[in-house]
């Protein structure tokens, strides 16, 4: 079977106005995923030139994007390896496409109540705006107000180069006295408490998250 990426438009139903693209083998769908957004991949395991299980752990290297197995491989070993490379669920043949499609949108919806609860994730990084907490790889992180602040404000704006100024007004607000040698020192703790290297010093501009895709 060939890996299957499917994209969904949010409105009455979560699988209304789904646009599906296929891709022949595991190297052409890295190579589309990188250049394309998506909302969830449907990935059979046995594809010719990178398997699938191996497609599935380069994607989580860069993205939180859901994944599902779709396979003939149906043993508990295998099951349990597609788990272990952090796919989100796992259907084995033969199956129903009315399966398939819940499944989908179970998933899909689970996602779209994460975002409206607040909770934001970025590849290792998983921030809770309601509950003011950060956790990398599952662990907590503490963050000071300040902090906690410029990496959520990084993690809604994905991509987008803050300056300095931009920073002391958003984060800070404009009624702040200080210099930009306070963001500069505010985004080096950050960096050092998450132990990852995701925010981007744009030289002679700012600040930024990169995109995951």
């Amino acid at each position: 079977m060939k890996k299957q990426y499917r994209r969904y438009c949010q409105s009455r139903s979560l699988l209304q106005d789904m646009e599906l693209l296929l891709h022949p083998d595991g190297l052409e769908g890295i190579r589309i995923f990188h250049k394309q957004d998506f909302d969830l991949i449907l990935l059979d395991i046995m594809l010719p030139k990178i398997d699938g299980y191996t497609v599935c752990e380069m994607i989580r290297q860069e993205s939180q994007i859901p994944i599902i197995l779709l396979t003939a491989l149906d043993t508990e070993d295998a099951q349990i390896k597609g788990f272990d490379k952090l796919a989100d669920d796992y259907i084995t043949k033969p199956f129903s496409i009315k399966l398939v499609l819940k499944r989908v949108e179970a998933i899909l919806r689970r996602k779209s109540s994460d975002m409206m609860s607040g909770i934001v994730c970025y590849k290792e990084i998983t921030l809770s705006e309601t509950e003011r907490k950060v956790t990398v790889c599952g662990n907590e992180v503490e963050l000071t107000h300040l902090e906690f602040e410029i990496l959520l404000l990084f993690l809604k704006n994905k991509g987008h180069v803050f300056t300095r100024d931009d920073l002391l007004n958003l984060v800070w607000g404009y009624d702040f006295v200080g210099d930009e040698k306070g963001v500069n020192f505010h985004i080096m703790n950050l960096r050092k408490k998450l132990n990852v290297d995701y925010i981007q010093t744009v030289r002679g501009v700012g600040y930024k998250i990169a995109k995951e895709n």
